[in-house]
């Protein structure tokens, strides 16, 4: 029986996979199943903190605006003043907010002296 000589599919596959393992190290970028079990694991990673991304960018936006807040004395508290933001249907979101509160903090002390007037003239309004 003459002897056949396999295909190079599954080494293209192989080395394709490698490609993707090199930066991991020992056993993981060396044995084919280690790679592929790695790679498996670092797609999961990758997916599961695409959101936790988000989590955290959200809770430092909130924390530079809270912070900005309590240092100027801008509002009561941040909980009032996003509030008082929805209320007015403000198209600033939090990112914005967080971006004014590091560059220019007079902008979030005017929006928020704004609210504060706006809130006054109603509360007026409503007693007379």
């Amino acid at each position: 029986m003459t002897r056949t000589k396999r295909g190079y599919i599954a080494r293209r596959r192989r080395t394709k996979s490698r490609l993707s393992a090199s930066h991991f190290r020992g056993a993981h970028a060396r044995l084919t199943r280690a790679i592929s079990q790695q790679e498996l694991r670092a797609l999961v990673s990758a997916h599961r903190d695409r959101g936790r991304q988000k989590i955290n960018f959200r809770r430092l936006w909130i924390t530079r605006i809270n912070a900005v807040i309590h240092e100027m004395g801008v509002s009561s508290s941040y909980s009032r003043l996003i509030h008082d933001l929805y209320k007015r249907q403000s198209l600033l979101n939090r990112k914005i907010l967080a971006q004014m509160a590091i560059s220019n903090r007079n902008c979030l002390y005017l929006i928020s002296n704004e609210i504060r007037k706006i809130k006054a003239e109603e509360s007026a309004a409503i007693i007379y």
